[in-house]
């Protein structure tokens, strides 16, 4: 140290080099890196034959398996937190437009053969439902764009909608602006942004969650940094001993902090190994259909004097549909599609700077 209490030359080098390395490490773990054709066929391979032999087989899916949908995922080169963290803004897209990916489809697939017991989600995009899979054998972690809740009534009373509810909505502030049908008290979204923790029963399904993870003897983890779902104990069986825990396969295109700990990692895009898988398997990809879409058979309708409660577009069962209330062709501007759990809510806190 040096005289006065400020650090010395040697000292302050240490100090950059320090700084430099983990820059460095940070732009590694950034880094995209794709396995060459054959390589990634042969992977695909061994994932086939783990997904034939496995007992009870869970899928864990994050925000890349939406990325064809045209939604952003968080941490990749055009990610959310990316292009925060460099300051620039991020701009939603219209998720009234997204459909269930060949991802999607293809798991729902897997499970209607009995492949896949159960699905973990951290995504809010409502596409896992979007794409037939049975509500039981779902657990969005983070909440449903689609769902609103009154947590008054017992059971919570549910409200599925064909648009997205969070309008209003952000970090610690869920009231949608609309009441129950039954009870009349406010409805909140079912959203759980960081730094909240959620308590909902549905759509989150963290029982069910819970209980296939402790199942399981084989995860395989899509589209995810796994940077939240590690923080998550219950979903990775630490408890049990090394030789009784799942075997893990991962499909992402970074570094994720559970590298180490899988039986494979697989470079690609969740839709270029999904189909490379599916066709090692035997199985035709249904294609998403919208008139069979699951939400309209789910959704209650608004109700009277509630059709100006949102700005937001609502699905359509074909793309020359008008909901009801909105004329055809009408446009949406930009800044009715931001705020909610991917505009306002999806924004990291600042943090506070300790006082000198």
């Amino acid at each position: 140290m040096a005289a006065g209490g400020g650090l010395s030359r040697s000292e302050r080098k240490a100090a950059e080099r320090v700084r430099r390395l983990r820059e460095e490490q940070q732009r590694e773990r950034l880094r995209q890196v794709c396995d060459d054709p054959e390589e990634l066929r042969n992977k695909v391979r061994e994932l086939a034959g783990a997904v034939r032999n496995a007992k009870f087989l869970v899928v864990y899916t994050g925000a890349g398996i939406s990325t064809a949908a045209s939604i952003p995922d968080y941490r990749g080169p055009n990610g959310v937190w990316t292009l925060l963290q460099k300051g620039r803004s991020v701009s939603a897209a219209d998720l009234s437009e997204a459909e269930p990916t060949l991802t999607h489809m293809s798991i729902t697939r897997l499970h209607e053969q009995k492949l896949v017991q159960h699905v973990v989600s951290q995504n809010c995009d409502g596409l896992h439902l979007r794409s037939g899979l049975p509500r039981t054998a779902i657990s969005e972690l983070h909440g449903n764009m689609y769902i609103e809740v009154c947590t008054s009534c017992i059971p919570n009373r549910e409200y599925v909608r064909t648009f997205d509810v969070t309008e209003r909505t952000a970090l610690h502030r869920h009231q949608t602006g609309r009441a129950c049908h039954k009870c009349g008290t406010q409805l909140r979204d079912t959203i759980v942004h960081f730094g909240e923790r959620g308590t909902l029963g549905q759509p989150l399904n963290w029982e069910a969650a819970t209980e296939a993870a402790s199942r399981a003897d084989t995860i395989l983890c899509l589209g995810s940094s796994l940077k939240v779902l590690k923080k998550y104990p219950r979903l990775w069986c630490m408890t049990k001993p090394p030789s009784r825990r799942p075997k893990l396969y991962i499909v992402n295109l970074q570094w994720t902090p559970k590298d180490d700990w899988a039986a494979l990692k697989l470079h690609g895009k969740c839709d270029d190994v999904m189909q490379l898988l599916m066709g090692e398997l035997g199985l035709e990809i249904p294609l998403y259909n919208r008139w069979q879409d699951p939400i309209f058979s789910l959704a209650t309708p608004l109700r009277a004097g509630e059709e100006g409660s949102h700005s937001r577009k609502s699905l359509c069962r074909s793309r020359e549909e008008s909901p009801a209330g909105e004329p055809r062709g009408a446009p949406h501007s930009s800044a009715s599609i931001r705020g909610g759990w991917f505009g306002r809510g999806c924004a990291k806190r600042a943090k506070r700077k300790k006082a000198a």
